[in-house]
């Protein structure tokens, strides 16, 4: 039940409890909107064009690609892709390097401290915890560091590396069914547990003995009232 059905979202405290309630072995977590607030994914690619990351043709080209995205033009996967395939060329420590300073600086801030303290408690109960994202994994897999989620848990937008640089081929991109496909090539067809924010992670809520919308996007919200998924706010950004 939600908004939708004229229920309140739940507390903080009856979301974690009904977290624990059913005592999850396996944990997937989507990661912007979920474990801070943001889409780290897109804010990344508009800081390496502020920061001269990548070249000037290829800004233009992107921030091209972005606004037909915007206005419906390209579809999510095409997109999710293509923001990471415009490292191409670059070296893969300079990439991690710039994902360190970049979610110290934009990102970290912004990291739900309720999900931070739900993810803290799981991992103390030995339940196994995956992050699921769109996002590239540079920045994830920093990201969720934080989190004490190992690089090897992450499925996140992933590029060919070949002798230290990034090529344009395309290893994963985590996004709406393909989501579901990347859990299941780690052997998560049943999760206990799966939390995510947007339209985008619904396929991958849909395969949870329990899903947990948290911070939820307006066709989220419609999906969770048609699903009867509770939803949660947390603090910084639950509505008036």
């Amino acid at each position: 039940m939600n908004q939708v059905l004229g229920t309140k979202p739940l507390s903080t405290e009856a979301f974690h409890a009904s977290v624990f309630e059913i005592s999850p072995k396996v944990a997937v977590f989507d990661c912007d909107g979920t474990l801070w607030s943001g889409d780290a994914g897109s804010t990344f690619m508009k800081w390496t064009i502020d920061t001269g990351l990548v070249s000037r043709e290829t800004a233009d080209w992107m921030d091209a690609r972005y606004r037909a995205y915007n206005r419906g033009e390209v579809s999510e996967i095409a997109i999710c892709g293509e923001m990471v395939q415009i490292y191409q060329g670059l070296r893969e420590d300079e990439l991690r390097r710039a994902a360190k300073e970049f979610f110290a600086a934009r990102i970290e801030r912004n990291i739900f401290p309720e999900m931070l303290e739900l993810v803290n408690q799981l991992r103390a109960q030995g339940a196994d915890i995956w992050a699921v994202s769109s996002t590239n994994d540079w920045v994830i897999e920093e990201g969720v560091k934080h989190f004490g989620i190992p690089a090897n848990h992450v499925l996140a937008a992933k590029l060919e590396f070949r002798n230290g640089l990034a090529t344009d081929t395309l290893l994963d991109v985590p996004t709406d069914e393909g989501k579901v496909a990347s859990l299941a090539g780690v052997g998560i067809t049943a999760p206990d547990a799966v939390f995510g924010n947007s339209v985008h992670d619904a396929a991958m809520l849909a395969i949870a003995r329990r899903a947990f919308p948290v911070n939820p996007t307006a066709g989220l919200l419609e999906r969770a009232g048609k699903e009867g998924w509770a939803v949660y706010y947390p603090a910084s950004v639950a509505p008036a």
